[in-house]
C-alpha cells in the first residue's frame, strides 16, 4: 500500500520585470515547447523573421531560461493540481453528495466516513482490493459508505472500458454490484460472452442492458469518473480516498481498519 496526502503545495518562481526580453522570449519557446512546434514551422505562420532572430539570439545568451520556463509551467501545473485535490477533499467532507453525484454506493446511507474507490474491472490490482473491500464494508455496514468511480485504464486493459459500461448498464436495472462482483470474480473471462451470460443470470432485461450499455449517457458517466481523477492527478488504479486520507494498492483488510480508525477521530 502506498499512502500520501493531498496537501502539498507547490513553489513559485518568477522573473523580475528587468528580465522582460528573456520572459517574452522564454515564453514564446514554452509555447513552442509545449505544443511540438519547430522554431521554423511556427516563425513561418506566426512571428517575422527578425522576431524568430531575436527570440534566439536571446536564448543563446540564456540557455538556462528554457529550462527555468519549464520549471515555472511544472509548478503552475502542479498548484493547480493541489487546488482541485483540496477542493475535493473539502467536498467529500463538507458535502459528500457533490462527490457522490450518481455514483453506485453500498454499506451506510447516512455516514460520516465516506470511502471513493476509483477502479478497473480489468485490473488485477482492483480484483484483489475487491475481496478485501467486501469484508470491509461488510464489518462496517452502519458506518462506511462505499462509492464507486469508473477510470478504465483503457490504453492497456482493452476489456476495462466495454466491462465499465456493462456494469454501469447492469446499474439502471438495480444490479450494478452484483454484476461489479461477477466481473471482478471472473476477471479472467471479461467479454463479451461473459457480460451477456451476468446479464441473463440476473435476470436483466437484455434489450435494455444492450441499449444501455451502448448509449451516450454510458460514455458520459464513466467520462465524468474519468474526468474526475485526471483532475485529482490520479496515475493508476485502484485508488481510494476515506475522508482525508488517499491510499493506492491491493490494500490489507488490517490497513483499512487503521484508516477508518483515523478517520473517525478525524
Amino acid at each position: 500500500m502506498r499512502r500520501f496526502s493531498f496537501w502539498a503545495i507547490a513553489s513559485t518562481r518568477f522573473l523580475s520585470a528587468a528580465q522582460k526580453p528573456l520572459r517574452i522570449a522564454t515564453a514564446l519557446l514554452l509555447c513552442l515547447v509545449l505544443s511540438g512546434w519547430s522554431l521554423p514551422a511556427f516563425a513561418a505562420s506566426r512571428i517575422s523573421p527578425r522576431l524568430e532572430e531575436q527570440v534566439l539570439q536571446i536564448l543563446r545568451e540564456h540557455p538556462e531560461a528554457i529550462l527555468e520556463s519549464v520549471q515555472a509551467y511544472q509548478q503552475q501545473q502542479q498548484q493547480q493540481l493541489s487546488q482541485a485535490q483540496q477542493a475535493f477533499l473539502q467536498q467529500l467532507k463538507t458535502n459528500p453528495q457533490t462527490v457522490i453525484g450518481e455514483s453506485a454506493t453500498t454499506g451506510a446511507p447516512e455516514s460520516k466516513v465516506v470511502l471513493v474507490e476509483f477502479s478497473d474491472f480489468q485490473c488485477p490490482y482492483c480484483a484483489q482490493a475487491h475481496k478485501t473491500l467486501k469484508q470491509f464494508v461488510a464489518n462496517h455496514q452502519d458506518e462506511v459508505k462505499l462509492v464507486f468511480k469508473h477510470y478504465p485504464l483503457a490504453a492497456i486493459h482493452a476489456q476495462a472500458l466495454p466491462a465499465a459500461k456493462a456494469a454501469w448498464a447492469a446499474g439502471k436495472q438495480g444490479k450494478f454490484w452484483e454484476f461489479h462482483d461477477e466481473l471482478f470474480t471472473q476477471q479472467d473471462k471479461l467479454g463479451e460472452e461473459l457480460y451477456v451470460a451476468i446479464a441473463q443470470n440476473l435476470t436483466l432485461d437484455l434489450e435494455q442492458f444492450n441499449s444501455d450499455r451502448a448509449s451516450d449517457a454510458a460514455n458520459a458517466a464513466i467520462g465524468q469518473d474519468v474526468q474526475l481523477a485526471t483532475a485529482l492527478g490520479i496515475e493508476g488504479t485502484p485508488f481510494f480516498v476515506m475522508n482525508g486520507e488517499a491510499f493506492t494498492g491491493a490494500i490489507g483488510l488490517a490497513d483499512m481498519e487503521k484508516i477508518l480508525a483515523r478517520a473517525e477521530k478525524s
